[in-house]
């Protein structure tokens, strides 16, 4: 069956830096693009960035555009996210998410709906 398991949240001060990491199991992980996805305290959830199947074409959110990163190890079935210059704003938790077809339909890689598996979350919270 299709896991997602994220790890590398934790603690860390403003400015600061962390890794997530999302290993992906029980599908053909180099067919499926993928995104982060997050949700902070007492809010919705809000779509973070997203990476097409052969790590091609990234996007992000304007609230993260140029601090973090998204990229993808097709051959370890891993997606991570780096993610600098961390505010406390950025605390949340985090979720990796599978994008439901192969195919990615025009304008639709930020549609929460679009996404049939997602991982347990890992939890980030940015805190002097």
């Amino acid at each position: 069956q299709v896991q997602l398991v994220e790890s590398g949240g934790g603690l860390a001060q403003p400015g600061g830096s962390l890794r997530l990491s999302c290993a992906a199991s029980g599908f053909t992980f180099s067919m499926y693009a993928m995104s982060w996805v997050r949700q902070a305290p007492g809010k919705g959830l809000e779509w973070v960035s997203g990476i097409y199947s052969d790590g091609s074409d990234t996007y992000y959110a304007d609230s993260v555009k140029g601090r973090f990163t998204i990229s993808r190890d097709n051959a370890k079935n891993t997606l991570y996210l780096q993610m600098n210059s961390l505010k406390p704003e950025d605390t949340a938790l985090y979720y990796c998410a599978k994008y439901g077809t192969s195919m990615v339909a025009p304008m639709t890689l930020t549609s929460l709906r679009r996404y049939d598996y997602w991982g347990q979350g890992t939890q980030v919270t940015v805190s002097s």
